[in-house]
């Protein structure tokens, strides 16, 4: 346990952040620039300070990020501003009343106000043989030092789960020379989130690059001698395996709130200040299902971005100050010599088009510059940017306009030649 500041509870209004991840430091950080000077205890349940996860599964699994530059702040900035970081701390509970959490050895620490900011927890597969060693998840900084070095030339790597982690690690893997398989339960990877247009992009832009692709089945069973040694699915295939990256999506981790009388649905039900049910205790991050003003509905948003502009808004809304999170989801990814950015939300079938500025797969085995929509009603409600870089706030404006109800020319939209901010003026007449 770290302690890098002692405080006086009695004196002022004590702030405390449980979770130890980008939320709860970016929360910490707009507390201060924010102007409040009481005390802020930051705690969190891994050994290190607070680091950001994307770099994870990409730059740092393939040696291309150094360690250091995955933290959200230098060492010592907690110490300067103040911020008392407690590392390697599980709080276990709650108590309202007291207005107090319980840390994992009955230290009880009181708070005028309350983030929970604890992130998620990866699911695990529940398959017989699941706790076999080299059957690994990623979700911590620990979990990539374990795998990391398994991803070596000519390893059997089998990839149970065909989303962002899963796709990343696959891609991080065939990049440094490992024989790789994803499994797949839909048709397609991704095909829940992106829809099946341009999930197919990035089946073809993984089988491009050497993955063997194995959609529209389960895993079975792992086997092997204390240590996996091979996968059988559903469909009697066995796969060869050295190690197995389970990539299944993350349970939010609400266990505190739950056991705190917190109202909690598919997570911690907010306010669009992300503000719970009970007005000194704020949510934000993965955890937090929040009211958003824009889309009409509440929302529980597991990326980077979310954790970022969640958590400021928290801080803000927690020293009295009118916030409300209303910013669009977005999130990126980089695989191979794709990079790509998404902004907006639809829902799983919620469009009736896919809008392509651009080619609409690879190019001779590469991936092209293209933009893509997703409409309904001429409405864009999504758009994802691939290989191009400077379109991102003209794309942020068309998004807004499309959740606000502006419609689009689909044939403009499509055309290249025409400025995508134009695409908000009104329509010239063709007449």
């Amino acid at each position: 346990m770290t302690h890098q500041h002692a405080t006086d509870q009695n004196a002022t209004d004590q702030f405390v952040i449980v979770g130890g991840g980008l939320a709860g430091a970016t929360a910490a950080q707009t507390l201060r620039e924010e102007g409040f000077a009481g005390p802020i205890l930051l705690i969190g349940a891994e050994p290190h300070r607070p680091y950001e996860r994307p770099p994870l599964s990409k730059g740092y699994l393939t040696g291309g990020a150094d360690r250091e530059s995955v933290f959200v702040h230098p060492a010592d900035w907690y110490r300067d501003h103040d911020v008392t970081l407690l590392t390697g701390v599980r709080v276990t509970a709650i108590d309202r009343s007291a207005r107090a959490v319980v840390t994992a050895d009955g230290t009880q620490l009181r708070y005028t106000k309350l983030l929970l900011a604890t992130g998620s927890t990866a699911r695990p597969l529940p398959a017989p043989g699941a706790d076999l060693e080299n059957v690994l998840t990623l979700r911590t900084m620990a979990d990539a030092d374990r795998l990391a070095p398994h991803l070596v030339p000519d390893a059997h790597v089998v990839v149970i789960g065909g989303g962002w982690i899963g796709l990343e690690v696959a891609a991080a893997a065939r990049q440094r020379g490992a024989r790789v398989t994803v499994v797949e339960t839909a048709t397609l990877p991704l095909q829940r989130v992106l829809g099946r247009e341009v999930a197919q992009f990035f089946a073809d832009l993984h089988v491009a690059n050497g993955v063997q692709l194995l959609t529209g089945r389960s895993v079975r069973e792992l086997r092997g001698n204390g240590r996996v040694e091979s996968v059988e699915l559903t469909d009697g295939t066995v796969l060869r395996a050295d190690l197995v990256v389970v990539g299944i999506g993350v349970w939010p981790t609400v266990d505190l709130a739950l056991a705190a009388g917190l109202a909690v649905r598919d997570g911690v039900m907010t306010d669009a200040s992300l503000r719970t049910s009970d007005p000194d205790i704020f949510a934000a991050g993965d955890i937090a299902e929040f009211e958003h003003p824009r889309l009409g509905r509440t929302l529980r948003v597991e990326h980077w971005a979310n954790a970022r502009d969640s958590a400021a808004v928290a801080a803000r809304a927690m020293l009295g100050q009118p916030a409300v999170h209303d910013a669009m989801p977005y999130f990126y990814t980089d695989q191979y010599d794709l990079g790509m950015e998404y902004r907006g939300h639809v829902e799983p079938g919620g469009y009736d088009q896919v809008v392509f500025r651009g080619p609409n797969g690879l190019v001779d085995g590469k991936t092209p510059e293209t933009v893509v929509f997703w409409t309904q009603q001429a409405r864009v409600l999504a758009a994802m940017n691939v290989n191009s870089w400077d379109d991102g706030p003209a794309l942020e404006r068309l998004v807004q306009a499309g959740h606000a109800g502006r419609q689009v020319d689909l044939d403009r939209l499509a055309d290249p030649t025409v400025p995508l901010d134009a695409l908000l003026d009104p329509v010239p007449d063709r007449g």
